[in-house]
């Protein structure tokens, strides 16, 4: 065979991968948001009114539709929430700041199957305006 027709063969079958991708890369992405559907479906909303510092969502309890929890900020400002795992602790695992109208942000990651919590949130802007927020388990 010549230069010329190895070259065209060679470019065509290159082009096809390109077009056609790896069945195994996208893959994964569609069982990604499959179980991102089945985590956030079960939202729960809270909403705390103005004049106050804060407040706690729950207690709720930690299920196999979510490994981690996650919490979504609708509200017009920023704010920091915490998780508290009420049967070892009335403390907080640890702040995470959610800006205003966040996406889903993990507040606490690994969490076991049927473990009582609570989320804390924490901000000044409570004078001002309500906070509305979302919690997937």
């Amino acid at each position: 065979m010549s230069a010329p027709p190895l070259r065209a063969l060679a470019t065509t079958t290159a082009l096809v991968v390109l077009a056609v991708g790896s069945p195994a890369q996208a893959a994964p992405e569609a069982n990604l948001s499959g179980s991102l559907a089945t985590c956030y479906g079960g939202a729960k909303r809270a909403y705390f009114a103005t004049g106050g510092w804060g407040g706690e969502a729950g207690t709720y309890r930690t299920s196999s539709r979510c490994r981690d929890i996650n919490v979504r900020n609708a509200s017009e400002f920023g704010t920091e929430a915490c998780v508290i795992f009420v049967d070892r602790t009335d403390r907080c695992n640890y702040w995470t700041y959610l800006p205003a109208r966040s996406g889903w942000t993990v507040v606490a990651t690994n969490v076991r199957d049927g473990v009582n919590f609570r989320v804390r949130f924490e901000n000044l802007r409570y004078e001002y305006e309500p906070l509305v927020s979302y919690h997937a388990f």
